[in-house]
């Protein structure tokens, strides 16, 4: 089974795209707006779940960074 969350790898000019159960739900800049945005969906621990495998998964992209390179 795969994680309901999926934060997809960072676009060409920043953020990343979040799908929960394969729908998009929004673009997010940093870690705060993708808490917001998950707790707007439902998901009132949301903090605590970023580093959960079983809800989250980051693809294409280094975890918590949300812009191509190191910055």
């Amino acid at each position: 089974m795969s994680a309901p969350i999926v934060v997809h790898g960072p676009c060409l000019n920043g953020g990343r795209a979040v799908t929960i159960n394969g729908e998009i739900v929004g673009l997010v800049y940093d870690d705060q707006g993708l808490v917001e945005l998950l707790r707007r969906a439902g998901l009132y621990d949301a903090e605590h779940c970023l580093e959960d495998p079983q809800w989250i998964e980051w693809r294409g992209g280094w975890p918590h960074r949300y812009r191509w390179g190191y910055s």
